[in-house]
């Protein structure tokens, strides 16, 4: 298992399908948070998601042991996870158009 602060990618449940960046992360293998590591296949910054493990498409993307999203394509591991291969579940978009006070932005 990795020490403390050695890790680049956090593993926030045991049944998420993703990782989380904890800075930047640069293309390659990388330590996990919880001793393994994972073949990143783009960098990414702080806060990003890579795939843990495969991800089919239609599949649900758990993070925080909940479901986030659907995959809206086959995501490998490693693979950066955001708006570009993610449908949300909640809302028709990736983001919003209107304020809360009604007007569009």
């Amino acid at each position: 298992m990795t020490t403390p602060n050695t890790h680049k990618l956090l593993l926030l449940s045991d049944t998420d399908n993703v990782l989380v960046a904890l800075g930047p992360v640069d293309a390659g293998p990388n330590p996990v948070s919880d001793g393994t590591f994972v073949d990143v296949k783009q960098p990414v910054t702080l806060g990003q998601k890579i795939a843990r493990v495969a991800i089919a498409r239609g599949e649900k993307i758990r993070k925080y042991g909940v479901p986030i999203g659907s995959a809206s394509v086959d995501i490998s591991p490693g693979d950066h996870v955001h708006v570009h291969n993610i449908q949300s579940d909640y809302t028709a978009t990736h983001s919003l158009t209107e304020t809360a006070g009604g007007t569009h932005a």
